[in-house]
This record gives structure tokens, C-alpha cells and sequence, in this order.
């Protein structure tokens, strides 16, 4: 028997295999869960991602920007469950003109973009998906990057995700009453295609080969996928607004 033995796992953001979240759905398979992805945009490149899965995934179209969407997205997930145990949200994006050093002068259309799309979704999603957890509630489990300090290049996108730690934390006191956990994990840099969107991010590989004390493989999701799955499954039961850092240790190290 795996950790998510019988428990039903909504998955987003799987573009790619090399992403944190294919690894998430893939792992939740042979933990024994059955997992429903979402995509957006890119469905036929999602559907191709899925069937690299060890067992099929059905793919729901979402944009969690789009109030139309998250109506829809219960009865879509019971088309193919009858109720959800868990929750995973990894999505991000800011536009080009939110990064790369671009922090004073970024417009607040742009900013507003990557805080509605990287943070405010966390909740959308979750009251979206919340008639679905039954009496024992389950987990929402979001992916975060390290907000406590502020990193080159990435601008308003660490803005967004110290918007995605806060947002966490309120969802867990609110969704508690109902059994409902809220945790981020907090990884360290994977190579994955979001992260090509970001200018200078191939520097973060001197920090982390300099810095995290047990070591840290860019090219390796599952370290943080691992992360997620815990967090997904009963060992968590009282572990509510926490962010896990799975990152090597380097939030941890000073200069």
C-alpha cells in the first residue's frame, strides 16, 4: 500500500515531464491515488505529458484566472471522481516586463498579471474545489519559491509568492473548520520551463552549488514532489498555514 492509498488528487500545472508537478502526479499514481490534471493553452502538449504517466490522467481545461472555469471545475472533476482528498497548485507567471530587474518601473497591469495568476489563484482554486473534500476535508498543497528575501531578477514574482505564503496561511484558518490543510512547499530552483522565463536564472546555480549544505540538483524535481506528497497524504493530519522548505537547506545558511 502507498501513503495515498484510495484518496482521489487534483494536479495542476503539468506542462512538461521535467516539471515539479508531473513528478507530483506521477509519484501520487504509485502512491496509490488517482489523479485528474488541468492545463490551459497547451491541452494536446498536457495530454502527450499525461500518457507518460504510469496509468492514464484525464485533463481538464482551467484557467484559474477565468470565473467561468472555476464554476465549472467541480462537476468537470466529478465527471472523472466522485469527490477530491487533495489539491495541488502549481502555477505561476508574470509577464515578461514583471522580471528581470524591471521592479521599479514594471506597470501594475503587469504586476497585477503575476499576483493574480501566481497568488490569488491559490484561493480561487481552493473554493473552487472545496465542495468536493468530504467530511475528512484533505489537503491543499501549493508550490512556493523562498519570499522571505529578495532575489535578482525575480521582481514581482517573489512579490506574488510572499502574496502565495500569506494567502496560504488565511486559507488555513478559514478552511480548517472544515478539515481542509493549507502548506506550501518552498523549492529550491528546478530547470523546468517556467524557470526559462525568468532572466538570470542560471546564477541561482552558483548559489545553490555554493550554499545548500546537503547539495541541490536543478535538473531533479522530485525532492520537492516527495515534499508534495507528503503533504498530500494522512502524516500531515495536524500540519495547517506551514511552509516546508525542500531546497537543500539554503534558507537556512547565511552568507
Amino acid at each position: 500500500m502507498g501513503i495515498l492509498d484510495g484518496k482521489r488528487v487534483l494536479v495542476t500545472g503539468v506542462i512538461t515531464d521535467a516539471s515539479i508537478a508531473f513528478s507530483v502526479a506521477r509519484l501520487a499514481q504509485e502512491e496509490g491515488a488517482e489523479v485528474v490534471l488541468t492545463g490551459y493553452g497547451r491541452l494536446s502538449l498536457v495530454n502527450r505529458i499525461a500518457a507518460r504517466l504510469p496509468k492514464p490522467a484525464p485533463v481538464i481545461e482551467l484557467d484559474v484566472t477565468d470565473p467561468e472555469h472555476l464554476a465549472a471545475l467541480a462537476d468537470q472533476v466529478r465527471a472523472h471522481v466522485d469527490g477530491l482528498d487533495g489539491v495541488v497548485h502549481s502555477i505561476a507567471f508574470g509577464p515578461a516586463d514583471a522580471l528581470g530587474g524591471n521592479y521599479l518601473s514594471t506597470p501594475w497591469e503587469s504586476a497585477a498579471t503575476a499576483l493574480h495568476v501566481s497568488a490569488f489563484s491559490y484561493k480561487s482554486l481552493a473554493m473552487a474545489t472545496a465542495p468536493l473534500f468530504g467530511e475528512r476535508g484533505g489537503s491543499i498543497v501549493g508550490l512556493d519559491f523562498d519570499a522571505q528575501v529578495a532575489w535578482p531578477g525575480y521582481d514581482w514574482m517573489g512579490v506574488a509568492k510572499a502574496a502565495l505564503e500569506a494567502a496560504s496561511r488565511y486559507l488555513a484558518r478559514d478552511l480548517g473548520p472544515r478539515g481542509i490543510r493549507s502548506n506550501l512547499i518552498s523549492a529550491g530552483p528546478i530547470k523546468t520551463m517556467a524557470a526559462n522565463s525568468i532572466p538570470g536564472f542560471e546564477a541561482f546555480d552558483g548559489v545553490w552549488g555554493t550554499r545548500a549544505p546537503i547539495g541541490w540538483d536543478m535538473k531533479d524535481p522530485e525532492p520537492a514532489a516527495r515534499g508534495v506528497i507528503a503533504l498530500l497524504s494522512d502524516w500531515f493530519p495536524k500540519t495547517t498555514g506551514e511552509i516546508i522548505h525542500v531546497d537543500g537547506g539554503v534558507h537556512a545558511m547565511g552568507a
